[in-house]
């Protein structure tokens, strides 16, 4: 019981990740793979007219693009995940983990004051569960 109160009180911004990469629709996915694997991310957020609205993930690379057999040059318009899905700043990781679990995703946009301000991934979560041990 105590580990679940403390939990709660754990706050999306506490374990977010802060450094982000965002493109645009027309990056093609081969620019988007590069960037990913340089960067060691397995998200990148996608601005369309200057707002974050979108964003593919590695297992988009492998459901949507690997699997339809998609070239590389596809713009990653075309496999983007809309709308983003996203969580406030101050919400618990209990509320983050509700979320993810009831929309069946694994990575949510962190937003302050209507700005996507970081990501909250589902290792994240893996991460500070074992930290409470």
């Amino acid at each position: 019981m105590s580990t679940e109160k403390s939990l709660s009180e754990i706050l999306v911004k506490d374990i977010m990740t802060k450094a982000l990469i965002s493109v645009e629709p027309g990056t093609t996915v081969f620019q988007v793979a590069k960037m990913m694997e340089q960067g060691g991310i397995g998200a990148v957020l996608v601005k369309k007219d200057g707002t974050t609205s979108g964003i593919i993930t590695d297992r988009d690379f492998a459901i949507k693009i690997a699997t339809q057999k998609l070239p590389l040059e596809t713009p990653v318009d075309k496999v983007t995940s809309y709308p983003l899905q996203t969580i406030n700043s101050n919400e618990s990781i209990l509320a983050a983990a509700d979320l993810m679990s009831s929309k069946k995703i694994r990575k949510l946009a962190v937003v302050e004051d209507s700005k996507v301000i970081g990501i909250i991934t589902s290792t994240d979560l893996v991460n500070q569960l074992a930290k409470k041990k």
